[in-house]
């Protein structure tokens, strides 16, 4: 049985928002230069995209009939009224080398449109980075099914081959390609916090087992400035009396191939994490509280479909399942409360029912927003916006639409399962002096888990009788 201390070990999430807050305003500076000349930087961003696009791609870029739907669903549009950030503006640029490069009527389209530019893929680098989040939201809508999150995806790998990317996730590419950190988290930083929570929590965590049929991830918000996360997710496997391990070669789940659109790094970040799951010969991976984590994993295109022997499950996956099984065994949650679904847990990833069986599971009062599963409003920071100092205005106008949806529920707190909504919402909270209190689903769980056996049998009593 744990021996939790009443004492925190770890600052408070708004300490730990207001240390991180430090952190990102000096990656600026940290930045790497362009290292080739204009004309390289153009020819590589171009044959990224003729590389990149498939069928699929060439159907979306010729699909589109301007019939503006998408406006209605993107919330940095709504939040601005500003057409340019309207979703189909922001495959203009690929959608011209598109027609001029591959199309059948390429002919055509090299007589009336001008060549493409680095210029033009400076131009455009407000709207693939600052003002597209990646949500998903868009394609909802769209009577053409075009997935503008995929297209916004290859435009970011353009970027990376232009050496567009912004400075704050070039600096974190960067460090996570050449030192295998972000933050500056390491092996060693995890073994570090793994004693901590040993020595301070009285917690057993056990890393690097040889055998293990659960192998869970961490994140480096976790390793560098909170711990908690890490604390809550070991206070619940020992609850749950699972065989369960962390893997010091493979516990990152921030990705910031990805986020910034480097394919190489992508593949480079989930290898290990991959080869650490196969030899402790897991059944099961849990991704951390991390939501572009979860396409970076479950959705990598890298990854051979269905030939991994493990499942992988996102962290409010796992609880919600838990909570189905009748496993976790919880203290009731005082108050009204409302759920933030991650995009890409979400709506893209159709994870809805488990995080509310954990919230049931502790006989929360749940209220939805007026916008909420698949129609869920974004928070405005997913895809690495939370860390672009240039995405400021955008970022926090449309959290105001965040703002109007939870007042609506009247819900005195907010919970939320993504590191980089949590982060966002706490941003929000305090530039805008809202009362609100944000939780984090794992953590939450943690501190109303029923230690005392006896206790928890005699709540399942009563919730059967």
């Amino acid at each position: 049985m744990s021996t939790a201390t009443a004492t925190p070990i770890f600052p408070s999430f708004e300490q730990v928002y207001q240390g991180l807050a430090g952190q990102i305003g000096m990656l600026r500076e940290m930045a790497p230069k362009p290292t080739k000349s204009d004309e390289k930087r153009l020819q590589g961003a171009v044959e990224t995209l003729i590389e990149e696009t498939n069928a699929d791609e060439a159907v979306w870029l010729e699909s589109c009939i301007h019939c503006g739907q998408c406006t209605n669903a993107c919330h940095y549009f709504q939040a601005t009224g500003e057409a340019k950030y309207a979703p189909m503006r922001k495959m203009d640029l690929y959608r011209r080398v598109y027609q001029r490069e591959i199309s059948p009527m390429r002919w055509w389209h090299r007589l009336i449109t001008q060549p493409v530019k680095l210029s033009d893929f400076e131009q455009a680098k407000e709207l693939i980075y600052d003002s597209c989040s990646e949500c998903g939201r868009c394609t909802m809508v769209c009577p053409m099914g075009i997935d503008t999150a995929s297209l916004v995806h290859h435009m970011r790998t353009a970027m990376v081959a232009a050496e567009l990317v912004p400075p704050e996730l070039a600096a974190l590419r960067m460090e996570q390609k050449h030192q295998g950190t972000v933050f500056g988290s390491s092996p060693e930083s995890l073994r570090k916090m793994v004693d901590t929570i040993r020595e301070q929590a009285g917690i057993e965590i056990p890393i690097d087992k040889d055998r293990a049929e659960v192998m869970v991830l961490s994140s480096a918000v976790d390793l560098v400035a909170n711990g908690n996360g890490l604390l809550a997710t070991a206070k619940i496997m020992n609850h749950l009396g699972v065989d369960w391990t962390i893997c010091s070669d493979g516990f990152e789940s921030a990705n910031f191939g990805l986020l910034s659109g480097d394919m190489s790094l992508w593949k480079k970040q989930v290898d290990p994490i991959i080869a650490a799951a196969q030899r402790v010969q897991a059944k099961i991976l849990v991704i951390a509280e991390c939501g572009h984590a979860y396409p970076a994993l479950r959705w990598n295109p890298m990854l051979s479909s269905g030939g991994l022997p493990f499942e992988m499950m996102y962290m409010s996956e796992f609880l919600g399942k838990q909570a189905k099984a009748g496993k976790l065994h919880l203290t009731p949650f005082e108050g009204k409360v409302t759920f933030h679904d991650p995009c890409k847990t979400g709506r893209r990833g159709g994870a809805f029912d488990e995080p509310r069986a954990v919230l049931a599971a502790m006989d929360a009062d749940l209220v939805e927003m007026p916008a909420n599963k698949e129609y869920n409003w974004c928070c405005g920071g997913g895809a690495g916006i939370f860390l672009l100092e240039d995405a400021t205005r955008l970022r926090d106008e449309s959290f105001k639409i965040k703002i109007r949806e939870v007042n609506e529920t009247g819900a005195e707190s907010v919970v939320v399962s993504c590191a980089s909504c949590r982060l966002n919402f706490e941003s929000g909270r305090q530039k805008n002096h809202w009362d609100k209190k944000v939780h984090s689903l794992v953590e939450l769980v943690a501190d109303h888990l029923i230690e005392d056996e006896s206790a928890a049998k005699g709540q399942a009593r009563g919730a059967a009788a």
